[in-house]
Formats: structure tokens, sequence, C-alpha cells
């Protein structure tokens, strides 16, 4: 079945908003509606629409001109079966002492004892170590585990795959480790590579928008806390993050780019952290910072 997509971008979240509820409301109807800030600054929001038949273009340059935003881009999608295409492109990734792999590559896991292979799946969460966030991530805590970092209590906000959460605990066996999520679906597949990784028990997985739950007010303060998430949620959550680290202890941050990464650490500067390191990997930034 051939799916179409639509995309416009608007200034501000609430023509946004107001775009994907008038999509919603004309025939024929999207099947999914997507809202999503463009992180540049520019102040831009796409709103992207799928649909399993042709949606009409006079409606959709009615929506875009009443709301001020730039005209639909219109598109048939090929019909690919994405789970196969991301696995033959996804090869495994290595960031120091950790492999990441998918189960296609299982025979390329390194026999070398002192490697730590994670065992990720392509799905709807994000994190299989191929993009330049989470490597970035992987590295910064390898090359803390390296210098001697030994945390009692580790986070991982925003976790998506869980691979970081996983990471900590595969190379922590005294640990606790807690891993979050806002949204359900991302929980979910936590669970399921924990287990797949035999970390069952030893990473707990949380349903939670950053620190709102009772789990994470329980075990903190934290001895490293990552949150791999965006710009304007990483600067949000800074006076929460400082809440719930140990004096002298470490937050990794990612999810934002290169041109972000002085704002986002300005902000945990004013919050009580000091920096301790940056890798730009492409566009992309990973930051170290220390509680005061």
């Amino acid at each position: 079945m051939p799916t179409y997509s639509a995309l416009t971008t608007v200034p501000g979240e609430a023509r946004a908003n107001a775009i994907a509820q008038s999509l919603e409301q004309l025939e024929p109807a999207p099947v999914g509606v997507g809202v999503f800030e463009i992180e540049d600054d520019s102040g831009l929001w796409e709103v992207g629409a799928y649909y399993t038949e042709p949606p009409n273009p006079a409606l959709l340059d009615l929506v875009a001109e009443a709301l001020g935003a730039r005209p639909f881009a219109l598109s048939e999608l090929p019909e690919i079966d994405w789970v196969a295409k991301v696995r033959r492109e996804l090869s495994p990734v290595e960031a120091g002492r950790f492999f990441v792999y998918g189960s296609h590559d299982a025979d390329k896991v390194p026999q070398d004892p002192g490697r730590i292979a994670l065992q990720i799946e392509a799905t709807v969460a994000f994190g299989t170590g191929h993009h330049g966030t989470t490597l970035g991530c992987l590295r910064a805590f390898d090359r803390l585990f390296a210098a001697g970092l030994r945390p009692a209590k580790v986070a991982d906000i925003g976790c998506g795959t869980a691979v970081l959460a996983m990471a900590a605990a595969a190379v922590l066996p005294e640990a606790l480790v807690l891993a979050s999520d806002i949204d359900r679906v991302a929980v979910d597949v936590a669970e399921a590579n924990v287990a797949i990784n035999g970390l069952k028990g030893r990473v707990t997985c949380l349903e939670a928008a950053g620190f709102a739950h009772e789990g994470l007010h329980k075990a903190a303060p934290f001895d490293l806390i990552f949150a791999n998430i965006l710009k304007g949620p990483l600067i949000e959550l800074a006076p929460d993050m400082a809440a719930h680290a140990a004096p002298g202890g470490h937050i990794i941050l990612s999810g934002l780019l290169v041109v972000q990464a002085e704002a986002v650490t300005a902000a945990y500067v004013v919050a009580g952290f000091r920096p301790e390191a940056r890798e730009d990997i492409g566009e992309w930034s990973t930051l170290v910072l220390i509680r005061n």
C-alpha cells in the first residue's frame, strides 16, 4: 500500500499544533500527524502528516495559508521494509570498550573478555549507538571509567533503548542503575533490551518526564547522570539535574548540535556545574560536567 507525506514548517508551537489539529479534520484524514521543533534556534516547527491515500493539495494550501505556514511539500513514499533496510545499513558500533550490535551481526561480536557487547535492535526507540549523540555519550563514559570513575548510583534520563544505562550496568555490577523515558513505548523497548542483554534486575526502567518519578527521587543523589535528549529539555532540566546530582557527581549530556553546546553549558554553569570535557562528532556535541 502506498504512503503519502505532507510536510510544512511554521513559526511557533501554537501554530504548529493548530495545523496538526486542522489536518485531522480534513478528508482524507491522515493516519498520523507529528509536530516537532526544529533544533536550530530558528523558532520554526515542522508538521508532518502521513496518508494511505493521496491528500487534497487545495485543502492543504488553505490550511497553510490560514495559519501562516509554508506550502506543504507532498511526496509519495516508496514501499520499503524499513527494519530490513536499517539492519542492512547499521553495522556494529565500537565506542571504547563497548561494542553495540544488532542480532543480525551476532557473529561479529569480539571474543575479547575486556570488551562489552550490547545488543540493540532497530526499533521505534532512539539510541542504536550509530548517532553522534549516543556514540558521544558512550565514548565519554568509557573515558571516565578508564580514568577510574566508579559511580554507585546512575540515572539515564530519556533513555530510549537504554543503551547508556546498560553500558553502565555492564561495567558497574554493584551500582544502582535507573533508566527513564517519557514515552511508554520507549520504556517497553528499554525493558526488552535489558532482558536480551542479561541485565534484568540490574537496570530498572521507569516511565517519567525528566526526574518526575518517586523512584528517581528516592534514589537521588546520583553520581552519574546521562541525558541524551534535546537542547530545550536539557536547559529546562538544569535545575532538576543539579537537585538530583551528588556533589562532585558527573553528568553526560547530548542530543544537542555543536552550535547549541555553549548555550547548554552556560545553563548548567548557572545551575551549579563546571565543564570538564566536550566532544563534537559531526554536527553533534557531547558535554561532560561536574556538580560543584
